[in-house]
């Protein structure tokens, strides 16, 4: 969460302590704060009705610990399963084909870790410590409660060395549910996912630079 999220954060944590008759402290905003910052605000609100429906502890208030623990189990078994078909898509697929999964934060999170095909090169004794870091990376994102720029296809090793002699691919391999996969490949963009500059002369016509009148 941000600072523009706090009015609606500290009217949403009031609402849920007048929800289960309870008095609202100045301490106890400050402690909700802390502990929900590193959260999504809708993240954090969808959790508190999770909680409100859930049979066996939702006649209680929350503590800020149920609710941060919540968080963390929804997006460790979103992230697992988001891993399951990666792995399974390695071994039956392979990286030689192109592939395109139904889940966009996949695309971001393999090309945050150098893509499709170097996944690939990995042997069985990096393979838990690449399930480590796709799981953490995966997290991250849907704490985030949002939809990263991502690339719209995975690019193999056929497609890659297709595209250096300019000739045309077999269409990519859909991984998951067809529909949003495909969606997923309409949905997602070429523009670089880190934006470089170079900065060369014009770097004197910068307020504050050496050399700047």
């Amino acid at each position: 969460m941000n600072v523009s999220d706090k009015p609606s954060f500290f009217a949403l944590i009031a609402d849920v302590y007048a929800f289960w008759k309870s008095d609202f402290s100045e301490f106890a905003g400050r402690a909700w704060w802390e502990a929900m910052l590193p959260y999504d605000f809708e993240a954090v609100k969808d959790a508190f009705n999770r909680h409100a429906v859930n049979p066996d502890s939702g006649q209680y208030l929350p503590k800020p610990a149920d609710v941060v623990k919540m968080l963390g189990g929804s997006t460790q078994d979103a992230a697992l399963v988001a891993w399951s078909k990666v792995d399974r898509a390695v071994r039956e697929v392979g990286t030689y084909r192109s592939v395109v999964f139904d889940d966009p934060i996949i695309h971001r999170v393999v090309t945050d870790m150098g893509g499709w095909v170097l996944i690939g090169r990995k042997d069985n004794d990096e393979w838990p410590f690449v399930r480590n870091e796709f799981v953490n990376r995966y997290r991250g994102y849907r704490m985030r409660s949002e939809i990263p720029e991502y690339v719209p296809v995975l690019i193999g090793i056929a497609e890659a060395a297709n595209n250096e002699a300019l000739l045309n691919s077999q269409p990519p391999v859909l991984i998951g549910e067809a529909r949003a996969a495909y969606a997923v490949m309409t949905g997602g963009g070429n523009k670089p996912l880190i934006e470089v500059t170079q900065v060369r002369q014009q770097v004197a016509l910068l307020p504050g630079a050496r050399g700047a009148a």
